[in-house]
């Protein structure tokens, strides 16, 4: 039985602390009048009229000044506030363009609409299903949107055999074919067609002749894998009149499908799409597979992406949730979801773009006193209290679902829970109707950040964005407790209830129940605080718009697919085409290359400014500045073929390795750093003349994720444990890095001397990577 309460209490004396029998309307009553005391007072009671009250903390201050402002706060029912904004009508796919901002993206099958013309739908007549691209979305007016778009289909390349021609192609499908049904049975054809292109390849610099290569088109996901091994292990030939051995090597064999058409399709990550009137469907009634408002099938060529800029860099009004749940533990152990009761889960829901959450909300179990401009909502048993959180979270319909350590802690809890109470139907919290949701073991691992253990929860059309494991890649902090964290960026920290008190805090009375949910509300509040205050959600957005990759992939992988979405989407309007390397192939797993410089520092106390002397992208500079790139790389017989000359058609690096110059060849990398770092110029511009607040922090973003993604440049070519590692190029910019950094001490110490009118030698005392640092001469 749920009982709730949305009151504004003001003050509580200590000698009315509210029993368990307590009549509530009569406390709420007495709560009620202590706040409009206060509120006519403007905030403070004469000293006469409060002698032994107990102050209340400054988050219930603000709690209630958050109530006082709401433009809800008439509502008699705050569950009137959960849903979406209803649609004007039925969505007419005929007379209606639909726009909306993608915020995830997964791949599933389903069978084509009626109506609707798949590419090789000759070949596809006896496989009841396809593979489908699903985007998920939000409107302007804030509507959800689920997009399922049909029609294209994967495919590698690979090398074509000298001699081989278009007459060999058939032979050809018809030998991949039966070796490939049998490593998928269900597809009757999973070669849809193979046809030849002039491309070139991406390492090395070849004269810049294409060559041929064989396009394969492949019905289903599943069937990459196996075709690129069967290349791999050279069981791939052609006997009888005409005899062919294939190259081992495949190409852009290792990208996955969802990637591959956001590649193809010029969507980046977090882009707004359009599908015109008359170019889509939209499914009704028994056909909807998901909860969104609008859902609709496109073919995969309708789908048209903007470029995330002027009109098209806003945000859509996505809906934030952050919660955070409170568990009963027994004395000296950490709460067992098997034993141990959840208690308490409060919620703070928030429209992007505005700082103020409009729903504020906690689920208690038991009878809980009203707190100020906060929906309690209590109830007799644990089970219900689970189904009850569950059905608000479907209804609220968030996009993004945050928290604190909630990944590890609260979700996994919270489904263990529910399993043992055996709540059947709790874990629903996807978009995508009867998928349960679970909590998977996760390892992420990185150069950059080593390896962790974790948990991942996927929550199909939803964004799930832990921010414990975001803050400790993006900042280095002495602690990470989410004390510490408020404590360094707001200047604020938790209510002061310790975790020792909390079972005792729920087995007292309302009251105590009360100054629990008080702290779990906080809880929930704080990390909706940090996401606005280091503008989490505006740079992940705008890094996902920069590199082109989904929201979700910047929270659950590492560095280099930001890289190589970036290459294969350069890639692609160079005809290039791109190896898929085995790990270790390219550049053995264990091989290394000499590093930055270090200068040694010269210890000591200065009692005089030191002046740093730094290099401004000194990496990107130097790739750009040298040519340095997969494309340029030049081998000596090339070189000698080619009769290159040394100092004009191609330079030698400290290290030995030879690339071309920008006469013969202009590299992908330096065409993709210029970008990069000329796009950054021009948001720093913009960002100096804008003066909407908000559009300065898309700006302040942006220009963020352009120097984050250009300095990423140089560490995916040294990653040896990577999709395209190429020592050539990392160990030669290290190696100019090396010689600049020396050269600039050198100059420092010959030019700033008594002999050239300076009233002392200078000294550069300390130096790293890209800087120096010197004493002045005075």
């Amino acid at each position: 039985m749920e009982n709730t309460s949305l009151i504004n209490p003001a003050l509580k004396r200590r000698d009315e602390p509210a029993e368990p029998g307590q009549d509530t309307a009569t406390s709420s009553s007495t709560r009620a009048n202590f706040a409009n005391k206060r509120r006519k007072f403007g905030g403070n009671l004469p000293v006469s009229s409060q002698p032994d009250l107990v102050p209340r903390s400054t988050f219930e201050d603000h709690l209630e000044e958050l109530a006082l402002t709401q433009t809800q706060a008439d509502v008699v029912d705050p569950k009137l506030t959960w849903a979406r904004p209803a649609l004007a009508g039925p969505w007419d796919a005929a007379t209606q363009d639909l726009i909306f901002q993608q915020i995830e993206a997964d791949e599933s099958f389903s069978p084509c609409p009626a109506g609707m013309q798949l590419p090789y739908a000759n070949k596809l007549t006896r496989t009841p299903t396809h593979p489908t691209l699903r985007f998920y979305g939000v409107t302007r007016d804030g509507h959800s949107v689920a997009c399922h778009v049909h029609g294209f289909f994967p495919y590698i390349y690979i090398p074509a055999p000298q001699n081989f021609t278009d007459q060999h192609i058939p032979m050809l499908v018809d030998t991949l074919n039966r070796i490939l049904r049998q490593e998928k049975k269900d597809v009757d054809t999973p070669v849809l067609s193979i046809e030849s292109t002039q491309k070139e390849s991406l390492m090395n610099f070849h004269g810049n002749r294409t060559s041929t290569f064989l396009k394969i088109t492949l019905a289903h996901p599943k069937l990459v894998p196996p075709l690129r091994r069967q290349f791999e292990t050279s069981q791939v030939r052609l006997d009888g009149a005409a005899h062919f051995t294939f190259a081992t090597l495949t190409y852009e064999a290792n990208i996955a499908y969802l990637l591959r058409y956001m590649i193809d399709a010029d969507i980046a990550g977090m882009a707004w799409l359009e599908l015109r009137r008359g170019t889509y469907q939209v499914r009704t009634g028994m056909h909807r597979e998901t909860t969104a408002q609008i859902e609709v099938d496109v073919l995969a060529s309708h789908v048209i992406a903007h470029e995330p800029v002027d009109e098209w860099a806003a945000m859509a009004p996505l809906r934030i949730l952050s919660f955070d749940i409170e568990c009963a533990g027994r004395k000296g152990a950490f709460p067992d979801p098997k034993i141990d009761p959840v208690i308490q889960i409060a919620n703070m829901v928030t429209v992007q773009g505005e700082t103020q959450p409009f729903i504020r909300n906690v689920f208690t179990l038991g009878s809980c006193a009203a707190i100020v401009g906060s929906d309690v909502r209590s109830y007799a048993s644990e089970a219900e209290l689970l189904l009850a959180w569950s059905e608000f979270v479907q209804e609220c319909d968030p996009d993004i679902v945050t928290g604190y350590n909630i990944l590890n802690f609260d979700w996994t809890y919270l489904l263990d829970r529910a399993a043992t109470l055996k709540v059947t139907s709790f874990p629903y919290f996807g978009r995508v109707k009867q998928v349960k949701t679970e909590a998977k073991d996760a390892r992420f691992q990185s150069r950059a950040f080593g390896a962790r253990e974790s948990k991942t929860v996927a929550l199909d059309g939803r964004i799930v964005l832990d921010l414990l494991p975001l803050m400790q890649r993006e900042h280095k902090l002495r602690s990470y407790t989410l004390n510490a964290v408020c404590a360094h960026f707001l200047g604020e920290q938790k209510e002061d209830v310790h975790h020792s008190i909390i079972t005792e805090l729920q087995n007292g009375n309302d009251e105590t129940r009360r100054r629990l949910a008080v702290y779990c509300l906080k809880d929930a509040y704080l990390p909706q605080r940090l996401l606005d205050k280091l503008m989490c959600i505006i740079n992940q957005s705008e890094m996902a718009r920069v590199t082109g990759v989904p929201f979700n992939y910047l929270l659950s992988r590492g560095q280099q697919i930001k890289v190589i979405s970036q290459i294969y989407r350069k890639a692609k309007g160079h005809d290039l085409v791109i190896p898929a390397f085995k790990t270790g192939d390219a550049a053995p797993v264990d091989e290394s290359y000499e590093g930055a410089t270090v200068i040694e520092p010269v210890r000591g106390y200065y009692d005089v400014p030191i002046a740093t002397l730094d290099f401004a992208s000194l990496y990107p500079s130097i790739m750009m500045a040298h040519n340095l790139c997969y494309t340029t790389l030049v081998t000596k017989p090339v070189i000698n073929a080619l009769k290159l000359e040394e100092g004009k058609d191609y330079v030698t690096t400290p290290t030995g390795d030879c690339f071309v110059t920008t006469t013969q060849r202009k590299g992908l990398l330096p065409v993709i750093l210029e970008d990069l770092i000329g796009a950054r110029k021009r948001a720093k511009a913009d960002l100096k003349k804008e003066t909407d607040p908000f559009k300065k922090a898309v700006l302040d973003g942006r220009q963020l994720a352009l120097k984050i993604s250009a300095n990423s440049v140089y560490g995916f070519t040294g990653a040896t444990v990577g999709k395209l590692p190429c020592l050539e190029i990392s160990s030669s910019v290290t190696a100019f890095g090396r010689d600049m950094i020396e050269r600039t001490k050198q100059l420092v110490e010959e030019r700033y001397v008594m002999a050239n009118g300076y009233p002392a030698d200078a000294h550069v005392i300390y130096g790293d990577t890209d800087s120096v640092m010197r004493r002045p001469s005075t």
